[in-house]
């Protein structure tokens, strides 16, 4: 089948969670479909990586859009427009008339859109559109209005937050199906829009951190660790969680514990977090080595997220690489992970805590998580299975054409 896949950012390097997705699907898919992909990008300096993804794509072009979010035109955009900031910071007028020139050049059995917030390129069309919604996106900004100290900013916040929902389920509803990643989000999707045809197409654990099983080499002393991207807000404030809650008590009852916070933006988001015992640890873009590290030297992976957001591939990181997760109900939603088999599961900070230093003081339990987790990963979270999901669903939604 010809292929139009849309993505919001390049998919290479594979070093943040929708990077990893997109690259390993692609990856897979490519052996089967032909691939042309159109992607946003924030500097000139991501063309370098194009001749990546030419290996498994037939085409790729790429269109710029505002390195930092918070530019004085996209406000006063969103200001003046129906669209919610999340759209207008990821809109771009030359992808529009890009994506339309193409479509009536070329002809393709199938559109794949991933993440709503890519729908307003796509212009009126009868070729079937697949949209995926790694995370419900309103949900996730609902979550950080309700929680934020801002308070003057609230009413603009809510107000967004209620654009970002009519857009969102609009494009549900224009899509010819909807993939969500975990049957939670599924059963989200269908209380909001009943007749909505959704599949659930999960997400997995990158090559690279699969491969980490055999080369791990965790420091002497426990280190208790995060790894995100902190251009996410629930990655923010899982962040501050596990720094102020959970580290605090780890460390009276384990005095030689450190913690290690991880990932892109982490100086610029989190750096005020840094203590002598908590160490941020910054990585650019493209430092696909800096993040495997991270996951061969730590020794508990612990996810104290609230905040809603689709399936985690950080986690599915941390079971592929052989590193024990310690995760919060919401943390762990999604994946089909049982409590006391393949990670340990907590209700509040305090039990989080224990949980870390029950994993670090019993090598049987830790092994057995380790074991279990791992071998879940290799049944139901492997990109090969996954694309071989995927490409029924293309092939059901485009009604076999190729």
């Amino acid at each position: 089948m010809r292929i139009l896949m849309l993505t919001p950012y390049l998919p290479y390097p594979p070093s943040s969670g929708g990077q990893v997705r997109s690259y390993n699907l692609i990856k897979n898919l490519a052996k089967d479909h032909q691939i042309t992909l159109f992607s946003l990008i924030k500097n000139e300096e991501e063309r370098k990586y194009i001749s990546e993804l030419e290996k498994y794509c037939q085409k790729v072009q790429v269109f710029n859009r505002p390195a930092r979010p918070w530019t004085l035109k996209n406000i006063l955009r969103t200001g003046f427009s129906l669209y919610p900031f999340l759209v207008i910071r990821n809109l771009s007028e030359k992808e529009k008339r890009a994506i339309r020139e193409e479509l009536t050049k070329e002809r393709y059995d199938l559109i794949h859109a991933e993440c709503f917030y890519v729908m307003p390129h796509i212009p009126e069309t009868k070729i079937p559109i697949l949209l995926v919604d790694q995370t419900i996106e309103f949900q996730v900004y609902q979550h950080f209005v309700r929680n934020t100290s801002k308070f003057w900013l609230k009413p603009l916040m809510y107000i967004d937050t209620l654009k970002i929902k009519y857009w969102e389920l609009y494009f549900w509803k224009r899509a010819s199906v909807v993939v969500a990643v975990s049957d939670a989000d599924r059963k989200k999707m269908l209380d909001l829009v009943r007749d909505l045809t959704v599949k659930v197409v999960p997400n997995g654990a990158g090559e690279d951190l699969m491969q980490v099983w055999n080369q791990r080499r965790p420091e002497k002393e426990p280190i208790i660790f995060f790894q995100a991207n902190f251009s996410w807000l629930q990655n923010i404030e899982a962040a501050r969680h596990l720094a102020k809650e959970v580290f605090p008590l780890v460390q009276k009852k384990m005095t030689n514990a450190r913690c290690w916070i991880v990932g892109q933006s982490a100086k610029e988001k989190i750096g005020s977090l840094k203590t002598s015992k908590i160490e941020v640890i910054d990585l650019n873009s493209e430092d696909i080595e800096g993040v495997i590290e991270a996951y061969r030297r730590a020794t508990v992976f612990v996810a104290p997220l609230e905040g809603p957001g689709g399936t985690r591939l950080k986690i599915l990181g941390a079971m592929a690489a052989g590193v024990p997760v310690v995760s919060s109900k919401i943390g762990i939603e999604g994946i089909e992970a049982r409590d006391g088999e393949e990670a340990l599961v907590v209700k509040d900070w305090q039990e989080m805590a224990e949980k870390v230093i029950l994993l670090l003081q019993d090598r049987t339990l830790y092994q057995k998580i380790v074991r279990q987790a791992r071998k879940l990963v290799e049944e139901k979270y492997s990109y090969k299975a996954i694309a071989r999901q995927l490409s029924k669903i293309y092939q059901e939604v485009s009604g076999g054409r190729s």
